[in-house]
């Protein structure tokens, strides 16, 4: 669901950098070149901007929020290597870190905060933001291609096991041990997503024709599915819906298809079957025979639903999620073209999905952005638009220091987390402790006027760090 690591197809601007939507699809973050912005998908059906935050931090090009709650991941264009965990209703910075490479991408969970650099993955424990475990010398991965599941019993994190060709890797991140590597495609990996049980796997590769869905942790194939025959894409996003039942793949062409995973039914067995029974017997029978690729074209399915991407948002990278709004299935697709669009899902017919709603998620200039700590914006439906471009992560890796203190940050490799960090981060154990301790205690009901854990808008417990 990142859209920063590759570019538009259209050059004409550059103002949105990052556009993605948080776990449970209810809230929109868009990175721009003066600070970030926070939208929400109410019931509705509306997109309604919550927050903004400008010229506080420029040059966003990864916001991740964790759910609905005030916790958000920043790393910036100007410290590509830092990341920045802010509480950002209170204006406060929880923690940040330099890594010894570019950030390429930051997923997050209720219980773990997952960064990816090129050959280097780690695992963070999310209530007090410590490292807990490091995967290294990872097959090169460019672009952060990664994904983390957030079923709060299952946390699975999902990344690339080569480059050359498109095996899926699975890490326990609770019991921080491998779990299995699943070899989904022949070519490279382009996508790849959990379901929201975290027990569904779905992936493509850069041909972009064919897509996989395996079973998590077993790593079966369970499904899968025909994007097109003639025309190879390149997948921006998978996802599923929020009952596993659908899963919807963009791409760089015009049409996003939204396939239906329906168990394979039993039928009884027929006394008098008709002659397209024994056809369809036929057809798969002949296909145990076939090379493989042919046997596959013959058994795969097709998309239950379609969605025609409006000629504006053409040549645009988008970023399309499936979620529930009163019952009713909708696709949510974020463009940077700048605009947000929603589209109905009909769950028994299929067919072309119709377009409800399109909002500007870009507003240059705004007069509602004066504060440098952020605001919060309500009933805002005003918004102006331009055409936008996405930045590439792959230009940020020229600075071999600490943009804030110019440590040579390579030299730290090996050993543990700590020796990596930037060394003007200054985090106490005691304190941390003594917070979660407070925050626990607080939950009990034996302290008062303290974050609870249990409030999902104050998750995880503030930790605030000073840097020199």
């Amino acid at each position: 669901m990142n859209l920063v690591n590759a570019g538009s197809l259209s050059n004409d601007h550059n103002d949105i950098l990052f556009v993605n939507f948080n776990q449970d699809c209810t809230s929109l973050a868009v990175g721009t070149k003066t600070g970030y912005r926070l939208y929400t998908v109410n019931s509705s059906e509306k997109l309604q901007e919550t927050y903004s935050c400008e010229k506080d931090i420029e040059d966003i090009c990864i916001v991740e929020r964790l759910f609905s709650s005030s916790l958000i991941a920043i790393v910036s264009m100007a410290n590509p290597r830092k990341l920045r965990v802010y509480h950002f209703k209170k204006g406060t910075e929880i923690c940040n870190y330099c890594y010894s490479n570019t950030v390429l991408s930051v997923r997050l969970n209720r219980n773990r905060l997952v960064v990816c650099l090129d050959e280097r993955i780690d695992i963070h424990n999310i209530s007090d933001m410590r490292v807990i475990h490091t995967i290294r010398d990872i097959p090169s991965n460019p672009k952060g291609l990664c994904a983390l599941s957030v079923d709060n019993e299952k946390s699975y994190l999902a990344y690339p096991g080569s480059s050359q060709v498109g095996e899926v890797q699975i890490f326990d991140t609770m019991n921080l041990r491998p779990i299995t590597m699943i070899p989904a495609h022949d070519s490279p990996l382009a996508a790849i997503a959990f379901d929201w049980h975290g027990s569904k796997l779905a992936t493509a590769s850069e041909k972009g024709t064919v897509i996989r869905v395996f079973s998590v942790p077993q790593g079966k194939r369970l499904f899968e599915f025909r994007r097109g025959i003639k025309r190879n894409a390149a997948i921006y996003s998978l996802s599923f819906s929020p009952d596993s039942l659908f899963l919807s793949a963009s791409s760089n062409l015009e049409t996003i298809h939204i396939f239906r995973l329906d168990a394979p039914k039993e039928k009884p067995q027929e006394e008098n079957q008709s002659w397209m029974s024994y056809f369809n017997k036929a057809v798969q029978s002949a296909a145990n025979y076939l090379p493989t690729q042919a046997s596959d074209v013959l058994t795969q399915d097709r998309a239950f639903a379609t969605v025609n991407v409006p000629n504006s948002a053409l040549n645009y990278r988008n970023i399309c999620a499936l979620t529930y709004i009163q019952k009713n299935l909708r696709l949510l697709m974020a463009s940077a073209d700048g605009y947000f669009y929603m589209f109905d899902v009909n769950t028994q017919e299929g067919g072309v999905c119709k377009l409800l709603t399109q909002s500007s998620i870009y507003v240059p200039n705004s007069s509602l952005f004066n504060n440098s700590l952020g605001k919060d914006v309500v009933n805002n439906s005003n918004f102006n638009s331009n055409p936008i471009n996405i930045i590439d992560n792959n230009n940020l890796l020229a600075n071999n220091s600490c943009a804030k203190c110019g440590v040579d940050i390579n030299n730290n490799s090996g050993g543990s987390y700590a020796q990596a960090a930037c060394k003007n981060v200054k985090i106490e154990p005691d304190d941390n402790e003594r917070i979660i301790k407070n925050e626990l205690a607080s939950q009990a009901g034996v302290a008062k006027n303290l974050i609870k854990l249990s409030d999902t808008t104050e998750f995880p417990p503030m930790i605030t760090t000073k840097s020199n």
